[in-house]
């Protein structure tokens, strides 16, 4: 591709404190693609998002968002640039209404008109949430908060979406609803970077894909080839980081 990336790492070793947690990674996303972050607990997965997010130390390579240095940049000034995430445990403001919830998203928009036109998008998008526009964030199930925690990031409007362990805590019927959802938005035309320890799941609706193991990248391939990579079960399960957080 020849393109400039959406999210390009060159060579970024993170740190947490003193500890390096990840050494020399190089990735990119391009407009429009979905890419998928495989490897197991604590490989790194989740450090990645937060390089991205400004919440952990680049010591060494850069963080580019759109040709721009992110790196050394404060959260607030990475979101503002077009990042939104749908975090961990989805992680919903629980007595805020449904509608209150998703407002939040588009603070930082000043195009009310097309707020209310991508609200009515999103809303079309998961008609669960339409039907439970005014009841609170806690009486709805997991499947329900996650579609949220989805509309939510939407509704910024964002350069890219990344997404951490989507599949987490629900049941394997929600699993394949969330993957569809996720893989009808990227197609509606959202980049998204998945960070994901389903690997079959995720490949099965991604373009591209890259395994991290103890903070390394060991593979990188197209979805299609990832899954016929008889060293990918392994790659992706292999290493305990012990100075990766939750």
């Amino acid at each position: 591709m020849t393109e400039t990336p959406i999210l390009e790492f060159e060579g970024v070793d993170t740190y947490y404190g003193n500890i390096q947690v990840l050494y020399d990674v190089n990735l990119q996303v391009y407009r429009g693609e979905l890419v998928c972050l495989l490897g197991g607990n604590a490989s790194g997965k989740s450090t990645t998002l937060k390089t991205i997010l400004g919440a952990c130390k680049v010591k060494k390579g850069t963080v580019q968002l759109k040709g721009e240095r992110i790196d050394g940049k404060p959260t607030p000034f990475i979101i503002s640039k077009g990042v939104a995430i749908v975090p961990e445990n989805r992680r919903i403001f629980p007595r805020m209404t449904v509608l209150e919830n998703l407002e939040l998203g588009a603070y930082l928009r000043k195009d009310k008109y097309n707020v209310k036109k991508d609200l009515e998008k999103i809303l079309a998008l998961f008609p669960k949430l339409k039907e439970r526009i005014n009841q609170a964030g806690i009486t709805l199930s997991g499947g329900e908060q996650q579609m949220l925690a989805m509309g939510r990031a939407l509704l910024s409007n964002p350069d890219i979406l990344l997404m951490d362990e989507p599949s987490m805590g629900l049941s394997p019927k929600l699993v394949d609803r969330q993957f569809e959802l996720i893989q009808k938005v990227n197609q509606q035309g959202t980049t998204i970077f998945m960070v994901e320890q389903n690997a079959n799941m995720a490949l099965s609706i991604a373009d591209r894909g890259y395994v991290l193991q103890t903070g390394s990248i060991v593979l990188a391939d197209t979805a299609k080839n990832l899954l016929r990579n008889e060293m990918m079960q392994e790659a992706y399960l292999g290493g305990h980081d012990a100075c990766e957080s939750p």
